[in-house]
């Protein structure tokens, strides 16, 4: 995890690869969306699927499917405040000509008496398509197999206090439905897609291609 003034460097670690299959999407669970009722509901939910929500096929919490990476803190040791701009920079790469990227940022509770499992509340999501890594005025561009990109992931600002034995918690994946429509993988013309296909997505975590989330901490002798 980064800041937006950097501590250290991210330390190297190994790629990670997953399999984004667009028939089993990942459920959208609250969010910033206007949407309520049975297609999704807004807001701070935790991020627990429940057999009642027609987007989950079980009970199991989001970090549980092997198609999100989940990178967390270990419990803070005091309050944070995280006010601003929300933004991710993930190198990644896929043997698909174009997919999405997503990323998700979560208020995890620890457990308490009233929530023994805790909580893993959601504080903001965004998504990035492939083809449109360049920026929305640019011209729509494949992917090359396997070669690592640098994509800009943006999420909506937020102002937050992150409480002290709390984690902070960002899931990467490549779908969040119905929140953002699914991308069949394929490259094909947008809502004209023939055909579906899994793609094997990597995102890499080196002092090359530093994957990082930028965090506007406030310092807490400013409040």
């Amino acid at each position: 995890m980064g800041c937006s003034r950097p501590i250290h460097p991210p330390a190297a670690a190994a790629p990670i690869t997953y399999r984004f299959d667009p028939r089993h999407p990942v459920p959208t669970l609250g969010g910033n969306l206007s949407s309520q009722g049975v297609l999704a509901s807004a807001g701070a939910t935790d991020q627990r699927c429940r057999r009642d929500l027609w987007t989950c096929p079980d009970a199991a919490p989001l970090s549980a499917r092997n198609d999100i990476l989940v990178f967390s803190t270990a419990p803070l040791a005091q309050d944070l405040e995280v006010t601003g701009p929300l933004v991710v920079k993930l190198w990644a790469s896929s043997d698909a000509p174009d997919t999405d990227f997503t990323a998700k940022l979560i208020d995890v509770y620890p457990p308490s008496s009233d929530f023994p499992a805790g909580l893993d509340l959601n504080i903001g999501d965004g998504i990035v398509r492939a083809r449109f890594r360049n920026g929305p005025t640019a011209e729509a561009e494949m992917l090359e197999h396997g070669k690592p990109y640098e994509f800009t992931i943006e999420m909506y600002p937020t102002s937050i206090l992150i409480r002290r034995g709390h984690r902070i918690r960002l899931d990467v994946s490549s779908s969040n439905f119905p929140r953002f429509d699914v991308n069949p993988n394929t490259g094909e013309p947008l809502n004209d897609n023939r055909s579906w296909r899994i793609a094997e997505n990597t995102v890499y975590l080196d002092s090359v291609h530093p994957s990082r989330i930028l965090l506007p901490v406030i310092p807490a002798e400013t409040y």
